[in-house]
């Protein structure tokens, strides 16, 4: 046997899945331990906390060969992306499909372990998360329909805990939804100039000189939602210390991204995890407290 053709072959299926990038599965992740916390009063299930975090991990995986293979014709024209296994024909595409279907039922096979409304909403998910990629091709702001695919861990937490999906998981979902517009504006920020050639569709360039001003606005719906979750929840001040922690962070990526430098947006793209963080530690703050 080559081995040395088998450890290449595991590097690019590493590389694929973003296995050596985990700031993708961090930006799912974050959100959905908000919505578990939230929704059972700071006391989740181990099993639960497990069947997410492995959960979340599959998705984010199965999403990243999804998205190659739909933009494996583009990924090859862009700096940051032309070195991906797919784009590079390290891969073939139907090895891409086959890997993302298996991760795919791996992650069913952890759903069937949860409620009946749990399962029906894992095929919504699904479904999400298979056409993001294609919104880039038509859609002004696919920031914001990833919102959606990248907080979809949000009621399917509800729905786990409490079998329902009551008007604070929509609010953590739409905070999600500004939190995502926000630092995927930034990634896209990184690669501006090279999705204006190949005539990709992305928030930074809809929103023009007006990219900045978009990612705080952003930033700021998102805080204003977090905010009205918590009232509604009935959080305490370490809650709201972790909101005064993230709108720190947030005014650090604005400093970052001013200058629109690819250094700057992408550095500032990466430290989002920082602020998911510390949103989750006012929260299990207020619990562990009480």
């Amino acid at each position: 046997m080559d081995w040395a053709l088998v450890e290449r072959r595991l590097d690019a299926y590493e590389r694929l899945l973003r296995l050596d990038k985990p700031i993708g599965t961090l930006l799912l992740l974050w959100p959905t331990l908000w919505a578990l916390w939230l929704a059972s009063r700071g006391l989740p299930p181990v099993e639960l906390i497990a069947i997410f975090c492995v959960g979340t991990l599959l998705m984010r995986s199965a999403g990243c060969a999804v998205n190659d293979y739909f933009d494996r014709g583009f990924d090859r024209h862009v700096e940051r992306t032309r070195e991906r296994p797919l784009a590079a024909g390290e891969i073939r595409p139907a090895e891409a499909l086959l890997l993302a279907a298996l991760l795919a039922a791996a992650a069913f096979g952890l759903v069937l372990m949860l409620n009946r409304l749990a399962v029906l909403l894992s095929f919504a998910g699904l479904a999400i998360a298979v056409t993001y990629p294609l919104t880039k091709r038509f859609f002004a702001l696919p920031q914001l329909y990833l919102g959606v695919a990248f907080g979809f861990g949000i009621p399917m937490a509800y729905a786990a805990v409490q079998n329902r999906l009551p008007g604070e998981c929509w609010l953590l979902l739409a905070a999600n939804v500004c939190y995502a517009f926000a630092y995927d504006t930034e990634y896209a920020m990184v690669d501006r100039d090279d999705d204006a050639k190949i005539g990709v569709r992305t928030s930074a360039l809809t929103l023009g000189r007006f990219d900045v001003a978009g990612v705080m606005l952003a930033y700021a719906g998102m805080l204003g939602l977090l905010a009205w979750t918590g009232l509604r929840a009935g959080l305490g001040w370490p809650f709201y210390a972790g909101l005064a922690v993230a709108a720190g962070l947030m005014g650090y990526h604005f400093r970052l991204i001013r200058a629109r430098t690819r250094e700057g947006c992408f550095r500032a793209f990466r430290h989002n995890n920082w602020v998911g963080a510390a949103v989750f530690g006012g929260i299990a703050a207020h619990y562990w407290l009480r």
